[in-house]
């Protein structure tokens, strides 16, 4: 994976900022060239460092207000088909191989918990998952964030109070 340094992580924060912002605007923000942010923006997205679009929506604002996290028991001869198998379920947004008693833990969302006990039986079914063990989340209480680490990587440009005053998620 492309690793990213302090002028990419300045572009990114900068976008977190505007995210409508066009390729010049961004330059005059940055004080560099048009160019190297458009050559910038284009490695970041070729090269996988930068998720889509659609990963920045609200999956409640499609209707899928529970999540829940599944940690499944895997019969290690069947690996490859359990993650094929739920790959092939979309309401499977995440899965990590993980150490411990658990070999994955997948992230899942649902419409409600009668749909959550219809997800579970379909990952159960799936060749090669010997155990789950589910629980709901209540509460996201903090947000998938990225801002202070690329705050750290673009050199110190933002203080920490200030990636927290542009709120939850940054």
């Amino acid at each position: 994976m492309y690793r990213i340094d302090a002028l990419d992580a300045r572009i990114v924060l900068a976008l977190d900022d505007e995210p409508d912002a066009t390729t010049l605007a961004l330059a005059r923000t940055l004080g560099v060239s048009r160019n190297t942010v458009h050559a910038r923006l284009l490695r970041l997205a070729r090269e996988g460092a930068l998720s889509g679009h659609s990963d920045r929506l609200a999956l409640a604002a499609m209707g899928y207000d529970l999540v829940a996290f599944v940690s499944l028991e895997i019969d290690q001869d069947s690996d490859s088909g359990s993650i094929a198998g739920l790959t092939a379920i979309p309401e499977v947004v995440e899965v990590h191989s993980t150490t411990g008693r658990a070999d994955l833990l997948v992230r899942v969302v649902a419409k409600d918990t009668e749909d959550l006990h219809r997800l579970t039986r379909a990952i159960v079914a799936i060749p090669g998952v010997v155990r789950s063990d589910t629980a709901i989340s209540l509460e996201r209480t903090m947000p998938h964030r990225t801002s202070a680490l690329l705050e750290r990587l673009a050199g110190g440009q933002e203080s920490a109070s200030a990636g927290a005053a542009r709120g939850p998620g940054r």
